[in-house]
């Protein structure tokens, strides 16, 4: 019996992102556990708080498109098999704690900074993802390009 057999990895997709890859591949290979990916783009309107005076359709789809190619070379770069890559918009917290409930997921990793203010420990993102996911979490500390 393995001990987890479903993970989800949280990506925001960032150059720092990619010192996940060895960690995340050993730990999926020594559990043999199923590997799915998820990165959220949290849509333009969320930053202006709804109230933009122009349509930024053509702009999100970009981002979009942009976010696609990238976890399409990301999950090439595990070499490991990927059961699902997750590409959505919305509330990033949120969105994680969703696929991971619907995938049936029963770990959840995340890169953390651990820079931002007063969440110094994990990271905000990181933080948000721990609070509030019914399964395992492990934040892997990511550090800066210098």
């Amino acid at each position: 019996m393995s001990l987890y057999k479903h993970i989800l990895v949280a990506t925001d997709l960032s150059e720092e992102s990619d010192q996940l890859i060895g960690k995340v591949k050993q730990l999926a290979e020594c559990t043999s556990a199923e590997l799915s990916l998820i990165h959220v783009i949290e849509p333009l309107s969320f930053a202006y708080g709804g109230d933009v005076p122009m349509d930024l359709t053509t702009i999100q789809a970009q981002l979009d498109e942009h976010a696609q190619s990238k976890m399409t070379r990301y999950c090439k770069q595990l070499d490991y098999q990927v059961k699902q890559c997750h590409v959505v918009s919305g509330h990033t917290e949120t969105e994680v704690h969703r696929v991971a409930e619907e995938q049936g997921c029963d770990l959840i990793l995340v890169g953390s900074h651990g820079r931002h203010g007063l969440a110094l420990l994990l990271g905000s993102t990181a933080n948000g993802i721990l609070h509030g996911a019914k399964c395992d979490v492990l934040a892997i500390r990511v550090k800066a390009k210098e």
